[in-house]
């Protein structure tokens, strides 16, 4: 079987979760100079040869030249002398602003209260969030991989938004009586420092949104806190209670609590 000359490559995400995609999706293929790359607004053009990022195309209707693929040029000069059609991928990536992407607890974590004792804490939200270097998020995150959804990388990123948001509450709070005086200041916090994280794999944190934190469901009832409604997106959230009552409740906490 004679290989697949590419004449025209591009892609459009119709699910509106793609984020990267490769053509060929199993592998590299046969391109030819001339051969025309399409890239949409909010996309990337990513050209790999052997397992290396090389030239990086933005928006527009490209026909495939030794100018616009100068490093891929190079190196299939030095190498073997430079022939069309040449074997290499293309990896499109995504560069919109995803949205209601989720992240939260799979499981209760750890909280030293200096008025409480150890307790265990759940906790949710959501982020927005968007690649900004092309290149370095293909070869760190997404491998060799034909495609990657924004459900790949929640599973990942969910682990580092806990981590983070687990730290500052450990550091900086000393019991969840406190939190309702914080909540703007933990929302800008961890925010910060979830921005490195973030950067060293490309992309960066847009919004980030704390819906709730619970404590487990028997002491649920004096400390469950939860974001208000609201139409208008922000970048933090001020919280406040939303049921008190008597159940189970801590002694120190029985003035506090009385409705």
């Amino acid at each position: 079987m004679s290989p697949i000359m590419m004449e025209v490559i591009e892609w459009f995400d119709q699910t509106g979760t793609g984020i990267v995609q490769r053509y060929p999706e199993d592998g590299s293929g046969d391109i030819k100079m001339g051969a025309q790359l399409i890239v949409r607004e909010n996309q990337a053009a990513v050209f790999f040869r052997d397992g290396q990022g090389l030239d990086v195309l933005g928006p527009g209707r490209h026909t495939l030249s030794t100018q616009n693929l100068p490093i891929l040029t190079r190196l299939l000069s030095l190498s073997w002398g430079f022939q069309s059609p040449f074997r290499a991928e293309v990896y499109f990536v995504n560069l919109k602003v995803f949205t209601n992407m989720r992240w939260g607890t799979r499981d209760p974590v750890a909280f030293k209260d200096s008025q409480l004792g150890l307790i265990r804490l759940r906790a949710f939200g959501s982020f927005t969030m968007r690649v900004t270097q092309p290149l370095l998020f293909v070869n760190s995150l997404v491998g060799t991989q034909g495609s990657y959804t924004t459900d790949q990388i929640e599973d990942y990123l969910r682990e580092v938004i806990v981590a983070r948001l687990n730290d500052f509450l450990g550091e900086t709070v000393q019991s969840l009586l406190e939190l309702p005086r914080q909540y703007d200041e933990m929302a800008v916090a961890v925010k910060t420092r979830l921005a490195e994280e973030f950067r060293k794999y490309g992309t960066e944190m847009v919004d980030f949104y704390i819906n709730r934190i619970t404590p487990p469901e028997e002491s649920e009832g004096p400390f469950l806190m939860t974001r208000p409604a609201s139409n208008s997106p922000a970048k933090s959230h001020v919280f406040s209670p939303v049921r008190v009552t008597t159940m189970r409740v801590h002694p120190s906490l029985r003035s506090s609590c009385r409705t």
